[in-house]
Formats: C-alpha cells, structure tokens, sequence
C-alpha cells in the first residue's frame, strides 16, 4: 500500500546519484533534513550561517557511512552578489548541477503589534525569509537546469495561509513564500523539468519554535526528523510531475 507525503520514509539508496543543497543545514530540520538525504544516498550541499554547525552536521553524515557533503558557510542575511556568484562557481565546480534545493534557512524576528513593529527587523525578516531564497534560486537555477529531475522545496507555515496578529513580518514573509512558490511553478511548469512546491512543517521542536513560545511544554512537539516526510517526497525522484503545491507535514 502506498503512503502519502505525510508518511514518507526514503529507503536506502532511493536517493543515489543526487545532489541536493539544504539551507539551514547545522540547526533544526534542515539538520535533520540534511542527515536523512543522506542516510538515503545524497550528496549534501550544507549551507548555513554558522561554521561548527555545519561542521558537526558534516561529521555526522561522514560518520554514518554517508556521501561527502560539501560545507557551504553562508550568511543570507548579509550576502551580495559576489558572494552568491562564490556559491554558484563552488557548486558548478564540485557538481556541475543541482537535484535539488531545500530552502530550511529562516528567522522569527519579534512578535509585535504591527503598529510597533520595529522596520529593521521587518526588513531583516523579510530578506532572509522571502528575498534570500528568491536570489539563491535564480543564481542556482543553471545548475538546477542541467538536472533531468530537479526540486525545489520552500518551507512555508500556517500563519504564511492565514495571518494572525503579531506574528507581524514573519507571517508576511511566509506568504510571500507561498507566492513565490506559485509564481516559480507555473513558470518552469512547461518549459523544463524543474518543479516547485511549498512545505508546511507546523509546530515542530525548534530553537524559533521556542523563541515563538517560550512558556510551550516542548515535549508534547515532534522532533524535526518526524516531519521530513514531504521534504523527502519532494526531493526524491517519486514526486516527478508535482509542482505549485503546498503541503504539510503534520
């Protein structure tokens, strides 16, 4: 019996021969995310802020009998275009093309009225969220077009479908997300074999997810390795010919 993204799990060696870049890839579910490509046979481009997190990432993967990552240091937040041109020529250089790319990198921000939502850090937000993984995919998007089955997966959320207050610049920018998603979908649709989809994780065991609810009983919330199911879906080569959807993982 077949199972829905949901319940995806990647056999061993479902992800042979394919490259696939995560970002936020030292923390979180884009760890988690990193590892179980992975454990399924990728070759893991880990891009991320800090270096010593990408590192242990790194060393876990090495250490279980996986692939070679590549460590990719990376702040989004800060980055010009010399620096994604930098990430473009180590990644066409290393690989020479993409499978995949999983955009896991974000920030909370504040959780403030929007009339007293500080403008820098909605701006910050917004880039990091929303403008970052729009100029990383278009700088990648050669190397994703030499791929014969290539994803690319956004992380959006529940207040990214339905805003509510004071989830201010966060909510915003995941709405972007989902537009992003729709708009890059319909494009690529009938002109390559790129696809584009949007992934919903909900309440998961994270250090943002703490930031939003610091009083929350973090035992009752699923590790990041329990919603990797539409991620992994995603990514792997069973999804060929889903594109513009939004799914989640809970």
């Amino acid at each position: 019996m077949s199972v829905g993204p949901k319940d995806y799990r990647a056999a061993p060696g479902s992800m042979d021969g394919r490259v696939v870049l995560v970002t936020g890839a030292g923390d979180g579910i884009g760890r988690a995310l990193s590892l179980a490509l992975a454990e399924a046979g990728a070759t893991v481009g880990l891009l991320g802020r800090t270096q010593r997190k990408l590192e242990a990432t790194y060393d876990d993967i090495v250490g279980a009998g996986g692939p070679t990552p590549a460590l990719l240091p990376f702040n989004l937040e800060i980055a010009g275009a010399d620096a994604y041109d930098a990430l473009f020529s180590a990644l066409d250089g290393e690989f020479g093309r993409l499978d995949g790319l999983a955009h896991l990198a974000g920030i909370l921000g504040t959780r403030s009225p929007i009339e007293h939502f500080d403008v820098p850090t909605w701006c910050k937000v917004l880039h990091v969220n929303l403008t970052a993984p729009f100029i990383l995919t278009q700088t990648l998007m050669p190397l994703l077009r030499r791929s014969q089955d290539a994803s690319v997966v956004f992380t959006s959320s529940g207040v990214g479908r339905r805003g509510r207050a004071y989830w201010g610049a966060y909510a915003a920018s995941k709405f972007g997300v989902e537009g992003l998603n729709q708009v890059l979908a319909d494009e690529l649709r009938s002109t390559t074999a790129i696809r584009s989809n949007c992934v919903n994780p909900g309440a998961v065991r994270t250090y943002m997810r703490l930031q939003a609810y610091p009083a929350e009983d973090r035992s009752a919330l699923p590790e990041p390795r329990a919603v990797l199911g539409p991620f992994l879906y995603l990514l792997g080569p069973e999804s060929v010919g889903v594109n513009g959807e939004s799914f989640d993982s809970q």
